[in-house]
């Protein structure tokens, strides 16, 4: 699975709209320039988003967009879906390699490992919500079952041994 430019915006934009809650409504404008990321891009995927009911939006000086659920019912698959329309895509079905081949009616070996992996990538993403995604790494990690990052190296030049 590849995870796009309009999938990861759309994150990053959703998780924006969930760190400033208490804020009130903001423009795409602001998203994009906060968050160093293409004004057109960011707009049509807040378009999406409205559209698919993750965010929603008012009119007027003081308009802009809100997470239009609390960050603890929007999950990361909501986020994804709307922003790409699909999280995973059956290449089988968009792409197929023959007509013949790859209809329903032929017996395919292959198709019930993509469509596992579709279940469980999906499984996964429904499993985080926004409001997971406010805390630090550490947390997130520990919160998805992940182990702890290794440290980092600190800044500066590599320490050299003598010989």
């Amino acid at each position: 699975m590849r995870i796009t430019t309009w999938a990861e915006y759309g994150v990053i934009c959703a998780l924006h709209l969930a760190k400033r809650t208490e804020l009130g409504p903001v423009n795409g404008r602001e998203i994009a320039r906060i968050e160093r990321l293409p004004g057109d891009y960011v707009e049509q995927i807040l378009l999406r988003l409205r559209r698919a009911g993750v965010i929603a939006s008012t009119r007027g000086a003081r308009g802009g967009y809100v997470l239009a659920k609390p960050a603890d019912q929007v999950s990361i698959r909501d986020v994804i879906h709307a922003s790409e329309l699909e999280t995973f895509d059956l290449h089988c079905v968009s792409h197929p390699i023959e007509e013949g081949r790859c209809s329903a009616e032929h017996n395919c070996s292959i198709r019930p490992v993509w469509v596992m992996l579709q279940t469980r990538i999906d499984d996964v993403l429904k499993s985080v919500s926004l409001a997971d995604l406010l805390h630090d790494e550490p947390t997130v990690r520990e919160r998805v079952g992940l182990p702890a990052a290794p440290a980092r190296a600190k800044p500066g030049l590599p320490i050299l041994e003598t010989v």
